[in-house]
């Protein structure tokens, strides 16, 4: 049984992305009213807002922790063009107007691009402290901190120019140092002729640049967010997209001899699952800590969870209301189109100032009435905590 925890966000604008920390007990929200707030979870379960401040000149679009072993790190990025890193300093004397001896300072600002930065991650933690940012000018940027002591340096490693404005992008997970590293990169160009929205890229270490790798053809419609599912042990990679519907992608390399010659990776894409059950626009997705379990949201006010059956067939598990209730998971407008072999944030349409947060024996967990979820899939969150509960009833 879920119960629903109202907070007032104290946003003056509508709001854009809600981020959890690695451990679920952090929560950071951004807005068009250009402010990001921290706010952090009390020992009963309540959440309290601990900080706020104005961090960029336009609307903040993303925001999303680094791994904790870098400490308490933020990065956002914004429609004025920049991405910024914050670090939470405790001790150092606040500035004007701050009060308290905990406080966040911009570490750097990111000013390559010439259009509205659309989306930023961190990447895997096994590969050091790295930034990629992406663009509305088709450019995505992959930043490194060469000391992640001093976060004031980053240095530009990479630009990957891409045929379409891009919308969001994601980094595999994969903890295996056999898999190069991976990004998804997603468009929300609006014209269908211009083929597919979804694209692959991988590092090569022979080269040392980025390739792209597959262009997912049978997505044409915009792209509003994209996740790579957690890995482990999987021999293929999986790919949730939010677009028209919710679109889950298995990503399987294939060993032959052309591959071990270019040291290229040749990707065999096949889509696991096609969900309409939104019956509208899906602006995030997001994956459990597992890759088990993923979750969307759209404009239907919703977040619906889905989960792999024993018969390797993507079923829908739960609704969770804006209201604070629990829907019907029947789909009628669902289907598994393969199996093995053959993933929350959108834009609010209104100001709304609340946020639902739902909890299960006081274990929290995440939707809002505003349309606004998101937990980025390699952190144990408070999404993941749902998850978990739905794993043990499903």
């Amino acid at each position: 049984m879920f119960e629903a925890q109202e907070l007032s966000v104290e946003h003056k604008d509508l709001i854009h992305d809600v981020a959890y920390d690695f451990y679920g007990h952090r929560m950071a929200t951004c807005s068009s009213d250009q402010y990001v707030k921290v706010w952090d979870q009390n020992s009963d379960g309540r959440w309290t807002l601990t900080y706020s401040w104005k961090a960029h000149s336009g609307s903040v679009w993303k925001v999303t922790w680094a791994h904790p072993e870098f400490g308490q790190v933020l990065a956002t990025c914004s429609f004025d063009r920049t991405a910024a890193v914050w670090e939470e300093i405790i001790g150092e004397t606040p500035g004007p107007g701050e009060r308290g001896t905990r406080h966040w300072v911009r570490r750097t600002n990111l000013v390559d691009s010439r259009t509205s930065v659309t989306d930023v991650k961190f990447g895997p933690k096994t590969q050091g402290l790295q930034l990629a940012t992406c663009s509305a000018e088709g450019i995505i940027r992959i930043y490194e901190a060469p000391d992640v002591m001093n976060l004031s340096q980053w240095t530009l490693q990479h630009e990957v120019q891409c045929k379409l404005p891009c919308s969001c992008l994601s980094w595999n997970p994969s903890l295996s140092k056999m898999h190069p590293q991976m990004l998804a990169v997603g468009s929300d160009d609006s014209n269908t002729a211009n083929g597919g929205k979804v694209f692959i890229y991988e590092y090569s270490e022979n080269s040392r640049r980025w390739t792209k790798l597959e262009t997912i053809s049978s997505i044409t419609e915009p792209v509003h967010d994209i996740a790579f599912s957690p890995n482990l042990g999987r021999s293929f990679h999986v790919l949730a997209v939010a677009t028209k519907d919710v679109r889950i992608i298995n990503l399987t390399p294939i060993d032959d001899e052309q591959t071990l010659q270019s040291g290229v990776t040749k990707l065999d894409v096949q889509t696991a699952a096609q969900f309409e059950d939104h019956n509208s626009l899906v602006w995030r997705v997001c994956w459990n800590i597992t890759g088990t379990i993923l979750a969307s949201s759209g404009d239907d006010g919703c977040v619906r969870m889905f989960k792999m059956n024993y018969i390797n067939s993507w079923k829908p598990v739960a609704v969770l209301k804006g209201d604070g209730t629990q829907g019907n998971a029947d789909s009628q407008r669902s289907s598994a189109i393969s199996s093995i072999g053959n993933q929350i944030v959108p834009p609010s349409q209104t100001a709304s100032l609340h946020l639902h947060v739902f909890s299960e024996n006081n274990a929290p967990a995440m939707s809002q009435p505003i349309k606004i979820v998101n937990a980025p899939h390699h952190q144990f969150d408070l999404f993941t905590r749902i998850c978990e509960s739905f794993n043990n009833s499903v």
